[in-house]
């Protein structure tokens, strides 16, 4: 997998307190084991390629990217990316839902690998100490689509536009093709969710087959796109933003699009 894991943690800047986590609570040793265990999905179960990558700045830059999958894998591939083969690594945040982080165990795990909860406070400070932060806008509604709805975006959220202005950071949008392919959502059942406090509730036949709990090893396709600035006053109207959101999510699917296009296989 080229160079080490340990060696290539080591050239991360973290800030990290007298108690050996940093103020967000990243564990460098969390993180190391971590980040081997999905370099692993990367390099061999998904065998992910990756284009573009260059073209990420340094410090503080958001990645705004399509979310699929029924689970978040997408995320922690783009992570992974940007660990093994951006240069220098990279150590992503990425904005969890509030609703992720009360259940069982993953709070602890998602604080310790440095992923904090989505409030424009943990954004804001992040940014301003340098961090590349991985934003869905699509949030739930992008990992809860249908087959039949697959790699088509849905409205985007303008907490990032809003965010990416205030503090002055480039948006480099990410397109992610394989994840709308590992779990196939057939339907999805509201009322369930609603009865459940459930975002979503989907129904995946693979599932019901031995086996089918894994997700389908589909090749990942991973396309960093080319820096974009806006500027302008972060208060704007919300039909201001929608412009500029517009902008970027029209990009993203672009090179969705293009990406599909190219892609001669689900699975190589």
């Amino acid at each position: 997998m080229g160079e080490p894991f340990r060696e290539r943690l080591s050239r991360v800047p973290l800030a990290l307190g007298t108690s050996g986590v940093d103020p967000f609570g990243l564990d460098p040793q969390w993180a190391k084991y971590v980040l081997m265990s999905i370099g692993m999905m990367h390099r061999k179960y998904f065998r992910t390629e990756v284009h573009g990558i260059e073209r990420v700045p340094t410090g503080r830059v958001l990645l705004i990217g399509n979310h699929s999958g029924q689970i978040p894998i997408d995320g922690t591939l783009v992570a992974a990316a940007m660990f093994m083969d951006a240069e220098p690594p990279r150590i992503v945040r990425a904005m969890v839902e509030k609703w992720a982080v009360g259940l069982p165990f993953v709070s602890l795990l998602f604080t310790r690998v440095g992923q904090v909860v989505g409030v424009p406070e943990n954004a804001t400070r992040l940014l301003a100490q340098g961090e590349a932060l991985l934003v869905f806008p699509e949030g739930v509604r992008g990992i809860a689509k249908t087959i039949d709805q697959r790699y088509q975006l849905t409205d985007f959220g303008l907490g990032f536009m809003r965010l990416a202005i205030e503090t002055g950071t480039p948006i480099v949008p990410v397109a992610v093709v394989g994840g709308e392919e590992q779990y196939i959502s057939v339907a999805n059942v509201d009322g369930l969710a609603k009865l459940l406090h459930l975002p979503a509730f989907p129904i995946i036949p693979q599932l019901f087959v031995p086996g089918g709990q894994f997700p389908l090893p589909t090749k990942y396709r991973i396309w960093f796109g080319e820096p974009m600035h806006f500027s302008g006053d972060p208060d704007d109207d919300d039909s201001v933003m929608e412009e500029k959101v517009w902008l970027v999510k029209q990009t993203i699917q672009s090179m969705l699009n293009r990406g599909l296009k190219e892609r001669k296989h689900i699975f190589w």
